[in-house]
């Protein structure tokens, strides 16, 4: 710091800056993350979003995208500038209807500063034109830009926004969506929720689609291609659309055989977890060559390959109740992923049950007969992995063994009341694996720290007295393999590449 003399005529000026309002003194840049120690540069401070309104025109054949995106939000802080997370080029940002100023920084940030900043507590519209091919955008390395033959698919987790519309990129900040695409004529634009409408002009077919309850930014999915579309009615109710991508040759069969099994699967759910959530329902499948499964809201995206070896409704299970555990109730922060993985893969258990194929019982003690005290697999912490292990098979199969211990402790009574009325407390929120276990402990009304830090936090098998106390491998034989157990293990790749 330089000091300085202020010269006699200088007081007037200084006079008039005291003047200024406390409040332009505390204007500051948002931050360019929300906060997450996983991933410190996602999303971003200062604001939320509570609409995204996307206005898209995509054409197949070379994979450029056009868009215009208009953001409803509110500050947080006094804004000088804030950050969306957006990889493609921009040509034009406005704030409040004036043209702001921007530049890139980082891996993937877009800074935005608006010609007046902006007081706390302010709403503000932002509208970002850009255009670009998503395909050729990489960020730390990968893309989750999916190109196909016929189009392309954005989705993935932690991120996947960034290739098709700017965002604060994180599930602390959901918000309701309006997708609207331009594709030719001949192929098809699929996005979450319901579809409003479609309409077709010189050539080019626009697809309307609507999310109206809240939405994280990795949930928002985008897919274009020639796909044959279905379409049904639950029992309760929902509408549901499913989209098969024309080109998926052997697997074309077992894909339908299992996907078109949702309004069946999600009202089998309703009675574990309460009523569906959303008031639309599917799933699709285009003709990627990645191996994952991803709960994208209302209409979870399914590769191919998990259909390679025949029907398999369990994937369709897992991803369906992640629309109560992860999209309903999203993680606070992404070391939660238990709360999403852990129950994914025990509705998976419980449909074994259903299907006659292995108790969860049997399914527990399996797992943890099929694992050595040695084995890697113990080492890591389900209730708090870690960003490198966030989606090793241990948050699943050792975080559904983690929910059969509780189970066990708490009773079935007190267990399924816990199932039912978690995603109901927290219904279109978020929250933490230390809010599941004070509302497993309000509903049952006993002490779990010590079975939650030894099933999720220790770095190590629980021993044989953890185990009984749990009822978990009661006996000393060698427990056979549940008929379910290949079904659910060709799952174990839905986050995997």
């Amino acid at each position: 710091m330089h000091r300085r003399l202020i010269a006699p005529g200088a007081f007037a000026a200084a006079s008039l800056m005291l003047a200024i309002p406390a409040s332009a003194a505390s204007l500051s840049p948002g931050a360019p993350g929300i906060g997450d120690p996983y991933y410190p540069d996602y999303g971003n401070g200062g604001y939320d979003v509570s609409h995204y309104d996307l206005r898209l025109k995509y054409q197949p054949a070379t994979d450029e995208l056009e868009g215009t995106a208009t953001l409803l939000a509110r500050t947080t802080q006094d804004l000088s500038r804030f950050d969306l997370d957006f990889l493609l080029d921009v040509s034009e940002v406005r704030v409040n209807g004036a043209k702001a100023s921007f530049t890139t920084s980082g891996e993937h940030e877009l800074e935005v500063t608006p010609k007046s900043p902006l007081a706390k507590g302010t709403s503000v519209t932002v509208v970002v034109r850009y255009s670009g091919v998503p395909s050729s955008k990489q960020a730390y390395g990968f893309t989750s830009w999916h190109r196909t033959a016929d189009g392309g698919v954005g989705a993935n987790e932690p991120e996947a926004a960034w290739w098709w519309f700017p965002s604060n990129d994180h599930p602390l900040d959901k918000a309701t969506y309006d997708v609207s695409v331009l594709v030719p004529d001949g192929s098809q634009a699929i996005s979450n929720g319901t579809l409003q409408s479609t309409s077709s002009r010189l050539g080019w077919t626009r697809w309307n689609w609507r999310s109206d309850k809240p939405q994280a930014t990795y949930l928002a999915t985008l897919a274009v291609g020639r796909f044959d579309l279905t379409t049904g009615t639950t029992d309760s109710g929902i509408p549901v659309v499913n989209a098969y991508s024309k080109d998926l040759g052997a697997n074309y069969g077992a894909a339908r055989a299992s996907v078109e099994r949702t309004g069946e699967i999600a009202d089998w759910l309703s009675g574990y977890f309460g009523p569906y959530p959303f008031d639309a329902l599917g799933g699709y499948v285009p003709n990627t060559n990645t191996g994952y499964a991803l709960e994208t809201q209302t209409r979870p995206f399914y590769s191919p390959r998990q259909f390679a070896n025949g029907s398999n409704t369990s994937v369709v299970v897992h991803e369906l109740a992640h629309q109560w555990y992860g999209d309903l109730v999203s993680v606070h922060g992404w070391k939660d992923i238990w709360i999403n993985e852990g129950f994914a893969r025990y509705a998976q258990w419980l449909w074994s049950e259903h299907e006659d194929e292995g108790t969860a019982q049997e399914l527990a003690d399996y797992v943890y007969a099929s694992h050595p005290a040695d084995d890697t697999f113990w080492t890591v912490r389900p209730g708090d992995p870690g960003p490198e292990n966030q989606f090793d098979i241990a948050v699943y199969d050792r975080g559904a063994l983690a929910l059969q211990a509780l189970r066990n402790e708490i009773g079935d009574e007190a267990f399924f009341a816990v199932l039912k009325g978690w995603p109901q407390k927290y219904a279109y929120g978020n929250a933490s694996v230390a809010d599941f276990q004070r509302y497993a402990e309000e509903v049952s009304g006993q002490p779990l720290a010590a079975l939650f830090d030894t099933w999720l936090f220790q770095p190590s098998k629980p021993g044989a007295p953890a185990a009984r106390g749990a009822a978990i491998a009661r006996t000393a034989e060698a427990p056979v393999q549940p008929k379910s157990w290949k079904r659910i293990a060709a799952t174990n790749d839905v986050h995997g590449g």
